[in-house]
């Protein structure tokens, strides 16, 4: 009861947290809620919706375009989260472990800084970098062993996925660094001057007292990735449309397809349903099971 009073009495104070609600409401979960709803019809988006049940969720699992990008989607998402997960974190160790602070400074600031070109702009330098006929890719393997080490890259289909996998060398994220950054620069002094005491150095130290204490990092990372790899399908988009053939298709991809080339509304919401729980799936998993060191205790 008390709690109810002190709530009447300050109830003028709640009413400057009915803007904040309802934005949330209108912005983050009807459209989740609404997006579920329509997966269960059959819908264009101007005509009157047909109940059709899980019609479109079994449709799916029949449709060749959305069998095939789920492979790329899963070759695609192992590489970016072994890449994402270990090459920002040894480039964070590194500047870490750098004696001088101007040094250290001007690290952050150089993998800052591509972070203020438009993610577009890097898509577009890449397709000029693979361009079968000028690109810059080319020509390096033309002049280091001749005209028939050429490839189509985006235009092969046995090159078009590996295409993507290069995208982004060498794989550094501002965003990732300045994490695994915080992280390492959250470990007390006592902790490192005990290990140096002990001998842990070097390699030994990284996988024995830094590794362990930044798992927090790796955790958020770990599930960011699952998150932007499942959703990803803008660079797909740009560069290849899902071609050659399904060769660069995504879930992402087939479901702008069908909701805004073919009008399939209903069936667009499936495939998103379909990533919201394998999404929510892996988060589960990844709360569970991926630890950091504080957690044990």
């Amino acid at each position: 009861m008390a709690v109810l009073r002190e709530f009447w009495h300050k109830k003028h104070l709640y009413l400057f947290l009915i803007p904040t609600f309802a934005l949330l409401i209108v912005f983050s979960y009807y459209p989740p809620l609404f997006a579920i709803y329509n997966s269960f019809f059959q819908w264009n988006g101007f005509s009157e919706r047909i109940f059709v049940g899980l019609n479109n969720f079994t449709q799916l699992f029949q449709d060749s375009r959305f069998v095939n990008s789920i492979g790329n989607l899963l070759i695609l998402l192992c590489w970016n989260l072994a890449i994402g997960l270990s090459i920002p974190l040894i480039v964070a160790e590194l500047i870490f472990n750098l004696r001088s602070s101007k040094q250290s400074y001007f690290y952050r600031l150089m993998f800052i800084v591509p972070m203020v070109v438009p993610g577009l702009v890097g898509t577009f330098l890449w397709r000029f970098i693979l361009d079968p006929n000028v690109g810059l890719a080319n020509l390096l393997l033309e002049a280091i062993g001749g005209a028939g080490w050429r490839q189509p890259w985006l235009g092969g289909t046995k090159t078009a996925l590996i295409s993507f996998m290069i995208m982004g060398f060498p794989w550094v994220g501002g965003t990732s660094v300045l994490i695994y950054l915080a992280g390492l620069q959250g470990i007390s002094n006592e902790i490192l001057d005990a290990a140096q005491i002990d001998g842990a150095t070097g390699v030994t130290r990284f996988l024995r007292v830094d590794l362990p204490l930044v798992m927090g990092q790796v955790k958020l990372m770990l599930i960011l990735g699952i998150i932007n790899g499942l959703q990803a399908y803008t660079s797909q988009l740009v560069l290849t449309n899902g071609g050659p053939g399904y060769a660069t298709m995504m879930p992402g991809l087939v479901m702008y397809q069908e909701a805004f080339q073919y009008n399939r509304i209903g069936y667009a919401n499936a495939i998103g349903v379909i990533t919201f729980l394998v999404i929510l799936f892996f988060t589960y998993l990844n709360m569970k099971y991926v630890r950091s060191s504080s957690e044990y205790y």
